[in-house]
């Protein structure tokens, strides 16, 4: 369905190496993308081009922003469609990926998807907020991720809590305005990390992308994760 010579051009532009196995899976994955998303609502994208850049290049653009050692624990939070989780270990199967969202009808597709390709990942149909206070999940992770719009500070509150000492929390936005960095700084820090770096990303047809590289240094008092509607009335400052 893709073009795999412009996805593999375009990743190897970003300095990301994809096999012939991997490209097949991502077509794969775009193809079921597609047919599912005529029944369930996964995605605005679906332009075979357009799943090229705005999902898998994009979701491709962290591996060049943090070292993740092999065999690292990953968890993708708010996964929606699996990006960047799944994406991720397409590129890097050797990742213990867990895939956390609250719509289990998104997990499904994502079983689905993973059942196809013959990979393997930890499905969480949980709430964040949930999760980060479950012993199985709470400071287990060398990176966590999340594709989302929620303010920094917000969205730290949520993530943070699954970063274990030493880990990194990188979460990918769409826009980076002094504000929303200097606004999270405070809350960060009340959750046990440090922001180390603004990476911008370089990613064609994407627009301004950016991951901040956070730093967890040290671990998240257990008041937080507070409920969701704590957070989103009253976010850390």
């Amino acid at each position: 369905m893709i073009n795999k010579a412009l996805l593999k051009a375009e990743a190897d532009k970003i300095g990301v190496f994809l096999d012939e196995t991997a490209l097949e899976r991502l077509d794969k994955y775009a193809d079921l993308l597609v047919e599912t998303n005529k029944s369930l609502n996964l995605t605005a994208i679906t332009d075979p081009d357009e799943i090229v850049y705005k999902h898998f290049i994009d979701s491709l653009s962290l591996l060049t922003c943090v070292e993740i050692k092999n065999g690292a624990k990953v968890i993708d939070v708010g996964t929606g469609a699996g990006f960047p989780g799944v994406v991720l270990l397409i590129a890097r199967p050797d990742l213990k990926i867990s895939l956390l969202d609250g719509t289990n009808k998104r997990l499904v597709f994502i079983k689905k998807v993973l059942d196809e390709i013959g990979l393997e990942a930890e499905i969480v149909h949980m709430r964040a907020e949930l999760a980060g206070k479950d012993i199985k999940y709470r400071e287990k992770f060398d990176l966590v991720t999340a594709r989302a719009v929620a303010n920094l500070n917000t969205l730290a509150e949520y993530c943070m809590p699954f970063v274990k000492v030493g880990g990194i929390f990188a979460p990918m936005k769409s826009s980076k305005t002094e504000e929303e960095v200097s606004a999270a700084r405070g809350a960060i820090k009340a959750l046990g990390g440090k922001i180390a770096e603004i990476k911008p990303l370089i990613v064609a047809n994407c627009g301004e992308r950016y991951v901040i590289v956070t730093e967890k240094i040290s671990q998240t008092p257990p008041k937080y994760p507070r409920a969701s509607a704590q957070i989103s009335k009253k976010p850390l400052s």
